[in-house]
Formats: structure tokens, sequence, C-alpha cells
């Protein structure tokens, strides 16, 4: 299974401190936030990958350069103009998979999660038939107090929050999909295409599970603050 971390972002919400830094750079607990990513892949067995990268696109390859470091081999998906998730996940397609029914990692650059993504596999890559996509969730947080999607149990299938009375959680940004998803956007590639409105009509389809994250820490590391926050908790572990 091949793997892709999202990272061409431009990091508004971080600024200044991405003023001349790509977001999956930035430090906390004395790391940068993509090789936290680069290490749980590795210690899942995933061998090789896809970065998409825009801004500061030079300083996040030459940073991490061939992937050696971490046993990996890295592709890059530079873009020339943002693409959005869709976008560059349809780029970045042919490097991804060859067969429709072919799996792959998805994983936010911009997020942390100490979640063993070698024992989440273990759990969700066994689709079911018309299963094209199992999401990770997390309990809503305090700066997305009304969730993205419904989700039927702690393991289940995703609905449209709006028409499920169940309850509604957070998209945790760590995803596997089947390639079959993208087929009706391949034909648009280089085009900027949001995920959100792909992922509503596959739900909507029954094509998508979830499972709730629980005893895992997990931040959308989106500010400079939750950056803080994130690095003090990390070096309260190292001590």
């Amino acid at each position: 299974m091949k793997a892709m971390i999202l990272a061409a972002g431009l990091g508004k919400r971080m600024r200044p401190l991405t003023d001349n830094m790509p977001k999956p750079l930035l430090k906390a607990g004395g790391k940068a936030l993509i090789d936290y990513h680069l290490e749980a892949l590795q210690k899942a067995g995933i061998q090789e990958l896809v970065i998409n990268t825009h801004w500061c696109a030079d300083k996040l390859e030459q940073t991490l350069g061939s992937g050696s470091r971490w046993q990996l081999k890295i592709h890059y998906s530079r873009e020339t103009k943002l693409l959005e998730t869709a976008g560059g996940i349809v780029q970045a397609l042919p490097r991804l998979g060859q067969q429709a029914d072919d799996l792959f990692l998805l994983i936010n650059g911009d997020i942390f999660c100490d979640l063993s993504i070698s024992d989440w596999l273990a759990r969700n890559q066994a689709f079911e038939a018309t299963q094209n996509a199992c999401l990770a969730m997390v309990k809503n947080p305090d700066h997305h107090p009304a969730g993205d999607f419904a989700l039927d149990g702690d393991r289940g299938w995703l609905r449209l929050k709006e028409h499920s009375g169940l309850p509604s959680y957070t998209y945790a940004g760590i995803a596997l999909f089947r390639l079959r998803l993208f087929d009706a956007l391949r034909c648009r590639t280089g085009e900027a295409l949001p995920l959100a409105p792909l992922l509503r009509q596959a739900i909507a389809n029954k094509e998508v599970k979830g499972e709730l994250l629980t005893n895992t820490t997990w931040m959308d590391v989106g500010t400079p603050e939750r950056l803080a926050t994130l690095s003090q908790e990390l070096m309260k572990f190292s001590r």
C-alpha cells in the first residue's frame, strides 16, 4: 500500500511562521510536524509515498529528500497552482496505484496524531464490496464544535449529519481510499477540486465507513497558538 501526505497549503493561519516556511516543516516538540507522519508510515511498513507541494516547495523537497532517512521512497507532486485536496489527489493518482480497487492512505500534513497507523490499517483495510473509503474521526474540538459527519456507532457507516440524528464527529485528516472513488475526476487533472463534495456524495451513497479514535492524542495544528500548545504537551512527554 502507498500513502500520500497533503503538504501544499499556504499556511495562512500560521503566519508569520509560514512566511518563508511550509507548514509541515514547523517544529513541535523539537521535531518537524511531517517527521511524525513519516516515522509513523515507516513503522506501519509503508515503503512508498507521494507528498504534494506548492508553498516553499523547494525547501520542503530539499529537507526531506528521497526519504531514505526514514527508509521510505518519496515522490513529489508539485502543484504550480493550488489544486485543493481532491485536485491534488487526482494529480498524484498515477503514483498511488494501478487498479481501481487499490487502496492508498491519505494524511493531512498539518495534523498531529499519535495513532498507530499499523493498528488502524489492520482494523480498517478489509473493505466491503460497496465501500470506497474509511475515515478516522475524532470528537469535535473546540474550534469545530459542529463536526463534519455523523457516525453509526464507533465503527460503522458515515452519514450526512443533517439527515441522520446520529452524533457527529470531526474528520481527523487520516483516511483510506479506493482509487475508484476518484475515477470521475481523472479527466479534470490540473483543476482545483475540493474533497468535501466528493465525500458527501459517497457518504450519501453509503460508500464510506468511519472509526472514532479513542485514547489517541490528536490536534489540527492550524494556528501558532495550537502549535505552541502541542509543543508544550510533547515536551512534557519527552522529559
